[in-house]
């Protein structure tokens, strides 16, 4: 059933019945269609679904918006050649890094990146590495 087709019947069965639409009296034909937040071809079949609170600003919910900003994050640090590493810490640490990080005028991320370059470089000039 395309998208078009399902509108105009949904149009057509509010101008018989004023006041009930369609989803109301068949609640599975909603269930039958395919309805992926993400798919941009379907949003105009739940556009007119009242919700209380503030209006969306975003057809998608938050959790699938941040899974796609997470997405496009590793696409961008892949063409930049960056890998992700997972690495722990203790408190007193992280907010000596902070700290160092702030007065340098740098991020957290690159100050740790340069100690490690420069830690690496005087092990190769050893012969460690």
């Amino acid at each position: 059933m395309g998208v078009g087709v399902t509108h105009r019947a949904d149009v057509l069965w509010r101008a018989i019945h004023p006041g009930r639409g369609l989803a109301d009296c068949f609640p599975e034909v909603t269930k039958i269609m395919a309805k992926e937040q993400t798919d941009r071809t379907t949003l105009d079949l739940f556009a007119h679904e009242r919700r209380p609170g503030r209006p969306k600003t975003n057809p998608l919910s938050r959790d699938e918006q941040l899974r796609i900003n997470k997405r496009n994050q590793l696409k961008r640090d892949k063409v930049r050649g960056l890998k992700r590493v997972e690495l722990k810490l203790n408190a007193e640490a992280v907010e000596a890094l902070n700290e160092l990080a702030e007065s340098r005028n740098m991020s957290r991320s690159e100050l740790i990146e340069e100690m490690l370059m420069q830690q690496l470089a005087a092990l190769r000039s050893q012969g460690i590495v």
